[in-house]
């Protein structure tokens, strides 16, 4: 036997069969004021409480800018974070670049101990300069020497 009784929604207090007093059934613009679902924070999964009749998603947004523990922008850690050691210098860089001699950490422009007067390997840095300086100074310079090259290459 068919039931004919009318059903009043708490929500929006329109009279319903029994096929359609649920929320869902008559997709109640009200519902949410009765819905006792509680929503989770997608950034921090923590609970956030919505007072009746204050819609979720709103609710929600307002946990994110304001109260939310994990925030993207708010939580920003420092990559540029290794100093540079040569004295004066305020670069910072977002990789160690240490010296091979004395160990100091130092930035793009200073990393090659010519660039930061590396006192650990000063000798042999000056007799790697010396012996550059030598060979430089050996070679045969101007129209000779390129006379020599050609010499040699077509022999």
């Amino acid at each position: 036997m068919p039931d004919f009784l009318p059903i009043t929604c708490d929500a929006c207090k329109q009279d319903f069969c029994k096929d359609h007093f649920s929320y869902s059934g008559h997709k109640c613009p009200f519902a949410f004021k009765k819905d006792v679902q509680v929503p989770v924070c997608p950034l921090c999964n923590a609970p956030i409480p919505v007072r009746r009749g204050d819609i979720p998603d709103v609710v929600v947004g307002e946990h994110m800018d304001r109260d939310c523990t994990f925030h993207p922008g708010r939580n920003r850690n420092k990559v540029f974070t290794h100093r540079c050691s040569k004295e004066g210098c305020r670069k910072k860089e977002m990789l160690q670049l240490a010296c091979a001699q004395c160990h100091g950490n130092f930035c793009i422009q200073h990393r090659h101990p010519l660039d930061h007067n590396c006192q650990a390997g000063s000798s042999s840095v000056s007799r790697g300069r010396s012996s550059a300086s030598r060979a430089a100074e050996q070679k045969p310079s101007g129209v000779s020497w390129l006379a020599q090259r050609l010499r040699r290459t077509v022999k």
